[in-house]
């Protein structure tokens, strides 16, 4: 769970995010997000140009029969552990950023899987580190990512996708280090 002050995206006195069904035990929260979220991510994703507009249409698709504000950027700071997120004040302003400079990339297309690679880990690596969304980043990059592969000419081997390792290799990916991320995409396209 993420650490956050007073946080409005919370019931009263819990941690526990508001959602559409009016859920007040995580358990039973994550149980019908993972569900509908699986079952989301099963249709086609929105169309659009792999934009920070088409972004966050994503999250909404995969997020929109679990939380209100689904696709909408986060209003409060949010940390996991000692690793703070992007400032809510700052997000619109690094993903716009950070979305150009994967246009002027023209999306990474026409690059072998080594050069793919290395610009999707960094790309991911300053994605997460913005983490746009109060909950629903890591499902809606992954998301964003397998798109972004597919349309770059190297489609993801998503078998091979070992959810633990992702989520070590995006941590040291905060730290600084991109190899460990680097690596799992080279897998995952090879």
């Amino acid at each position: 769970m993420y650490e956050a002050g007073q946080d409005p995206y919370c019931y009263p006195g819990t941690t526990v995010l508001k959602n559409r069904l009016g859920l007040r035990m995580q358990a039973k929260l994550h149980a019908f997000e993972a569900e509908i979220t699986a079952q989301r991510a099963a249709e086609p994703l929105p169309a659009g140009r792999l934009s920070y507009a088409h972004y966050k249409a994503i999250h909404r698709h995969l997020f929109q029969d679990v939380y209100s504000w689904a696709g909408r950027i986060r209003t409060i700071r949010i940390a996991k552990g000692a690793n703070a997120f992007c400032y809510p004040e700052h997000i619109d302003h690094e993903m716009r950023r950070l979305f150009t400079e994967l246009a002027g990339q023209h999306h990474f297309h026409g690059m072998d899987a080594n050069g793919f690679s290395e610009r999707a880990a960094h790309f991911l690596a300053e994605l997460n580190a913005i983490h746009p969304f109060r909950e629903g980043n890591g499902r809606t990059q992954l998301s964003f990512l397998t798109l972004l592969a597919e349309r770059a000419g190297h489609p993801f081997r998503l078998e091979r996708l070992i959810p633990k390792e992702v989520l070590n290799a995006i941590i040291k990916s905060f730290g600084g280090s991109e190899t460990p991320l680097r690596k799992v995409i080279e897998r995952l396209v090879g």
